[in-house]
């Protein structure tokens, strides 16, 4: 089920909430979180974000960790960063996927996991 919303939904953890705000600091589009608890073993949330360029996906990248960083929360592991066309943030209970456009449209990601319920996060 689709929801839309301005602020991110009560049910997310305060994480990635916050992940959500930074995203919009920085201009991302097409924010939505996919609720895979009882879907997937490996985490609860995916984050899903588009910049226009390799350089916006790369700064919105950065700007999560590092605010994240100064609020004691930090990714388990990062991969993606330098190239800027699809950075992930593995914060364990949920990933941050910031996407160029066309990577986004590649691997679609909404898709593989269409069985999941889905917010969408206005802008």
């Amino acid at each position: 089920m689709d929801h839309q919303s301005d602020s991110p939904g009560p049910d997310l953890p305060a994480e990635l909430a916050r992940a959500t705000e930074l995203a919009l600091d920085r201009k991302a589009v097409e924010l939505l979180v996919l609720d895979l608890r009882g879907i997937s073993n490996a985490t609860d949330w995916f984050f899903l974000a588009s910049g226009t360029s390799d350089t916006h996906v790369k700064s919105i990248a950065e700007h999560i960790i590092e605010q994240l960083k100064l609020e004691g929360v930090r990714p388990a592991h990062v991969e993606g960063l330098r190239a800027g066309r699809w950075v992930l943030l593995d914060y364990i209970d949920f990933v941050v996927h910031v996407f160029h456009p066309s990577a986004r449209d590649y691997y679609q990601l909404e898709r593989l996991w269409g069985d999941a319920p889905a917010l969408s996060i206005a802008v």
